[in-house]
């Protein structure tokens, strides 16, 4: 019995797997250019730091605090019309897109600020004195030394996702989630939970191992 349970959920889960995958991937691509470019800006535009802008930093500030706290659930229902006015859908996994990648955006955004932050302003300093503009510094100096921490800060989004995305199988966008509730839950099949919790531990453990890599290979260059 177990082997033919087995034959039927394989495709299944397989399928599963690259719709979540796909989901992580394109909404990941997304956010990390979104929210890294928001990061720097948030930085630069600090008062005080080397583009100060208090009303740019001031509406970012209030737009990403505005966003961060919202549940995942609330912000993929409340996108919905906005989804299907740029996909023509509210169902399947490029749909479930444009809110993964709106809420990985804010955090990535926040997670670049605090890393860039961190740099020891006596290293910007430095670079100012030897005539870097602030531009330049900030391209040269602060961001090369973020790089490390920036890229676990990166690291720990993705995994995010991965729970998001379980998520969002919840209101059809398909995936590992929409597997688990539909073959798992609605039909009680425990095997079905065990696979779909077995394999996101799977691409959490290898995610966070790439990370660590990354970041290690990063850090050693500098």
């Amino acid at each position: 019995m177990r082997d033919i349970d087995l034959d039927a959920l394989l495709p299944k889960l397989g399928t599963a797997l690259l719709e979540t995958l796909q989901m992580i991937t394109s909404s990941f691509l997304i956010a990390a250019v979104l929210g890294v470019l928001l990061g720097v800006l948030l930085y630069a535009t600090r008062p005080g730091n080397l583009l100060e802008n208090r009303l740019v930093f001031a509406a970012l500030n209030t737009v990403i605090n505005v966003i961060r706290p919202i549940p995942f659930i609330i912000i993929i229902i409340a996108l919905i019309p906005v989804t299907r006015a740029l996909i023509g859908t509210s169902i399947g996994t490029s749909a479930a897109v444009p809110a993964l990648a709106l809420v990985a955006t804010v955090a990535i955004a926040r997670i670049a600020e605090s890393n860039l932050v961190a740099v020891d302003p006596g290293t910007v300093e430095a670079g100012a004195a030897m005539g870097a503009s602030p531009p330049r510094a900030l391209f040269t100096i602060v961001i090369p030394e973020s790089l490390g921490p920036l890229t676990l800060g990166l690291t720990y989004i993705v995994v995010a996702l991965v729970d998001a995305t379980a998520v969002a199988g919840l209101v059809g966008a398909g995936g590992l989630g929409s597997l688990a509730l539909t073959y798992g839950y609605q039909r009680f099949d425990w095997f079905v939970m065990v696979a779909v919790v077995l394999t996101l531990i799977v691409i959490v453990q290898l995610t966070q191992l790439a990370g660590n890599r990354i970041a290690r290979a990063v850090q050693h260059q500098r």
